[in-house]
């Protein structure tokens, strides 16, 4: 590679060269676009003007305010008291006890859905799953399979004093039966693992020994739905897992599953207008329990 200094006229731009040759390759100093000139001018000027009108310099704790006396924050607060002052007028009549009419006004539950979705997804779909799908130790809320009752009112019940949380809670519990020889719990959890399958022997030993120490919550056959917080061991949304092996753990050291109360979080209305979307959502998504 070499290099020259001898300077030239361009015969197609009319441009001088720069006087550099790099291997026949010739460097023009072309001038520098007045349009990109103009555009960095404007910008300066309207950061000058940004400068003055808008806040814009920080000044330790605080910032200047700028002419318009601007504030992001203010204005937010603003934008929030308007969406809620607009919601209010259809969110108060939630706090109505007559969840029924609620639920029959077509035209209400319309505008109310896509609000109810967005406080299940911030209070419920990190445990219960964003469609309501469940998950190990969270029930399944889109089929049709109740601890205590799909009814909005008893929805609204378990969401506003929760499970297991306070004194006011619904109450449920699997006791733990290693009372039992491990022999027992063994074919006992044989036996629930099979429940779901349809071909539970019902005259074998283990049926014997659920009716004695499982029906009595789950009901006979183990279908659940007795309004005790015994889920249905029959269908295949089991809170923990239907494998023997789980239901053995289960057998062995018990379950003692916690839904913490909505009360002080959330206000009445938004506790039944959620209690009517997650009662949509079993009738929508889910199977009906037989």
């Amino acid at each position: 590679m070499s290099g020259t200094d001898t300077r030239e006229v361009d015969p197609v731009t009319g441009h001088d060269t720069t006087g550099h040759n790099w291997n026949g390759i010739k460097e023009l100093n072309t001038p520098f676009p007045k349009l990109v000139i103009w555009i960095l001018a404007l910008a300066f000027l309207y950061s000058v003007v940004a400068w003055i009108l808008l806040p814009a310099w920080p000044t330790g704790r605080d910032y200047t305010r700028g002419l318009l006396g601007l504030d992001q924050g203010t204005e937010a607060v603003t934008g929030f008291r308007e969406i809620a002052a607009e919601r209010q007028g259809w969110l108060d009549r939630f706090e109505a006890p007559d969840i029924a009419a609620l639920q029959a006004d077509t035209g209400l539950m319309r505008q109310a859905m896509p609000a109810a979705r967005r406080l299940f997804d911030d209070n419920c779909a990190a445990c219960h799953g964003t469609s309501g799908q469940g998950g190990p130790g969270f029930p399944v809320l889109a089929d049709g399979y109740w601890l205590w009752s799909g009814d909005p009112a008893e929805i609204a019940l378990t969401i506003r004093h929760g499970i297991n949380a306070n004194e006011e809670s619904r109450i449920a519990e699997m006791p733990a039966f290693n009372w039992m020889s491990a022999a027992e719990r063994a074919e006992l959890a044989g036996y629930v693992a099979t429940l779901p399958k349809g071909d539970a022997d019902s005259d074998s030993p283990a049926a014997a020994i659920f009716s004695e120490n499982c029906a009595a919550c789950h009901g006979d056959g183990g279908t659940g739905g007795l309004g005790v917080g015994a889920p249905s061991l029959t269908d295949v949304s089991v809170l923990y897992g239907q494998d023997a092996a789980t239901v053995l753990q289960t057998l062995t050291h018990g379950r003692h599953g916690v839904m913490p109360a909505w009360a002080g979080r959330l206000s009445e209305a938004e506790i039944n207008l959620l209690a009517l979307y997650v009662a949509d959502l079993a009738e929508t998504k889910g199977e009906v329990a037989k």
